[in-house]
């Protein structure tokens, strides 16, 4: 046996190290197969909904759906060939259904499969596992067969052996098979705000998922960064670590790629620790990453964190030996952050004792309620579930949006390019005022919903499909609350009353629905009024006119009556007569009390004046028997 390189060696110990960490956190954890569901329509035989895992790679429609029909191909059905040297293509005619093709798992990568059927025209494709076994995650390659990894646009899944099988007999037997991919559930969507993580890496040399991740920040840092300003979403990131076991601690290689005697470490970014940076390099600038967060976060400028990582990666490339730590001070300043509080977070990388934020993130890895162990790199969790495909703006932005609560969600997430607006098709099938173009349709990222609208205040209220009305205060300002309404020589008359909350009503003098129409009343013919002896009526539109005979006769329209206006002066006058006689007499008994209490008032005053000055017959014999008792003692 030859010796091994130092490389092979250290690939060697890295391997053992991996493999003793991951059944460690197994051990203590779970990884969870994240999964959509897949609706079989035709034949009657397989209708039914079932399960399927969704792959790590192409475009997941979380939030909607697609409609298709199964396809087994003649040849290459493993799918490892290009399907253009078998001359099959599964392009849709005009006005098909998109084809879901069937391949079955083994003998190339899953992403070899992905893209030989999406260069074939396929819409999405399905693999038929080859073994009975639970729905497993099917991952990008390592190493060889990246080269279609950023270019697959398609959705993936994996289906059991069993309804694979099912899926072929179906086929081979001439049925159609239609289908239903379903991604709507696929993520949580509770309320109005998403919480998501990014677990990622700052090493830059791990190929071309490294590069697939820095373009991915690069493109999506404008729309986190507005997403998180606005307050539509909160997002952290995270970085994973491992720590190496007792017996390597001493070792060249756990020395090389950990921090912390062994506590945190990192592979080394080339797969070689003879040469270049090593893994310990990459665990402190993951350090100083998640320090700079906090940081930012605390100042609430959290968002600080994208820029910080896009700016990195081009100032500190390993490539030119910039991967240091005088770097990052550099990066740091430029954004005007608190260094002195970076550094006191990341702590002395070479202390024998935990760094509380690493051993934090090393518990985050592990997964907790719906949200399984964080495995693969990278990695996003949306509202506690991990993401599965492409790392791209745009598939990463759709399954974002599809976390909100529907009608929630911010217009980043209905714009054309993330989904289709079905309100611009037929209305949505909701209620439409043609006179206002006033609609019930209100788009949302999963698709529309039938909402009687609030315009310029006013909320109309109904089912949204068939009926909206205008309801409260305000609501005869619009449309006159679909109420009846003319004007006739200048005179508008309607049916909508602000003062009621709805419905439609005719005013005095009109009768009839209030809505379509409100006919006037003749008061003259159904003798309503002016019924009184000598009066004359004349119908008028909502009204009437009654004279009285003579030009001495007023009509009394509140007691429809005809008074005299003579008699009326006379006994206007004379009421007023006896207002003016009570009040001059009222005005004479008052001033006589008055002089009364008055007098009353000055003869008690002259009585006590005189008694002090000249005492009564009776007080001094008063007195004088008070001295005599006073002697007697």
């Amino acid at each position: 046996m030859g010796g091994r390189s130092p490389a092979a060696g250290w690939r060697c110990a890295l391997l053992l190290l991996l493999l003793t960490t991951m059944a460690i956190t197994a051990a203590e954890g779970r990884f969870v197969v994240e999964k959509n569901s897949l609706r079989v329509t035709s034949p009657a035989a397989l209708r039914g909904v079932y399960e399927c895992a969704i792959g790590n790679f192409g475009m997941p429609q979380y939030g909607g759906t697609m409609h298709g029909v199964v396809v087994y191909p003649k040849a290459n059905r493993k799918g490892c060939m290009d399907f253009g040297d078998s001359g099959l293509s599964f392009k849709p005619k005009a006005g098909g259904l998109p084809v879901f093709l069937l391949v079955d798992r083994g003998d190339c990568y899953f992403t070899t499969k992905g893209w030989n059927a999406q260069t074939a025209g396929a819409a999405a494709v399905l693999v038929a596992d080859d073994r009975a076994e639970p729905l497993i995650t099917m991952d990008t390659p390592e190493s060889a067969g990246k080269e279609h990894l950023e270019n697959i646009t398609v959705p993936s899944a994996l289906v059991s052996k069993r309804f694979g099988d099912d899926l072929k007999t179906a086929l081979e037997n001439g049925d159609m098979v239609n289908v239903l991919l379903d991604w709507r559930e696929s993520l949580p969507h509770p309320d109005e705000r998403v919480e998501y993580e990014f677990w990622t890496n700052s090493n830059d040399e791990c190929g071309a998922k490294c590069d697939m991740q820095m373009n991915f920040v690069r493109n999506f840092r404008g729309v986190a960064q507005v997403l998180e300003q606005r307050g539509y979403t909160q997002f952290a990131p995270h970085y994973i670590t491992w720590y190496c076991p007792e017996a390597f601690i001493l070792s060249k290689q756990c020395t090389s790629q950990c921090i912390n005697h062994g506590r945190y470490c990192a592979p080394d970014p080339e797969q070689d620790f003879t040469t270049g940076y090593d893994g310990k390099d990459v665990v402190v600038q993951n350090l100083i990453q998640i320090c700079l967060f906090k940081v930012a976060n605390e100042s609430r400028k959290p968002w600080l964190w994208w820029d910080y990582v896009h700016d990195f990666a081009i100032r500190c490339p390993m490539k030119e030996k910039k991967y240091t730590r005088d770097c990052a001070n550099g990066v740091i300043k430029s954004l005007g952050m608190d260094i002195d509080k970076i550094n006191t977070c990341v702590g002395d990388p070479d202390a024998d004792e935990d760094n509380p934020v690493l051993k934090a993130e090393q518990d985050a890895q592990i997964g907790h309620g719906s949200r399984g162990d964080v495995t693969i790199l990278p990695t996003f969790v949306v509202n506690n579930r991990q993401y599965r495909g492409k790392l791209d703006k745009r598939a990463v932005l759709r399954a974002i949006c599809s976390g909100f609560e529907e009608t929630t969600e911010p217009d980043i997430c209905l714009t054309q390019d993330i989904q289709t607006n079905q309100c611009l098709e037929n209305n949505g099938g909701c209620w439409l005022d043609n006179r206002n173009n006033f609609t019930a349709c209100k788009d949302t990222f999963r698709g529309r919903v039938c909402e009687c609208p609030i315009v310029n205040g006013v909320q109309f209220v109904g089912d949204g499909y068939t009926h909206c009305e205008a309801s409260g205060v305000g609501r005869c300002q619009i449309n006159n609350g679909g109420c009846w309404k003319e004007t006739r020589n200048g005179k508008a008359v309607s049916a909508c009353s602000n003062e009621e909350s709805k419905g439609c009503k005719c005013p005095p003098g009109f009768k009839g629905d209030g809505i379509h129409s409100c006919d006037d009343i003749d008061e003259c013919k159904e003798k309503l009024f002016c019924q009184c002896n000598g009066c004359s009526c004349e119908n008028t539109w909502g009204s009437y006119e009654c004279g009285c005979g003579g030009s001495s006769m007023l009509y009394i329209r509140e007691h429809d009556t005809c008074v005299s206006k003579v008699a009326n002066a006379s006994v206007g006058w004379g009421f007023l007569w006896v207002i003016f006689f009570g009040l001059g007499f009222a005005g004479v008994g008052a001033y006589a009390v008055y002089k009364y209490r008055l007098r009353s008032y000055m003869d008690s005053e002259i009585r006590a004046i005189m008694a002090q000055y000249m005492p009564l017959e009776n007080q001094d014999t008063s007195s004088h028997q008070r001295t005599v008792e006073r002697a007697d003692i």
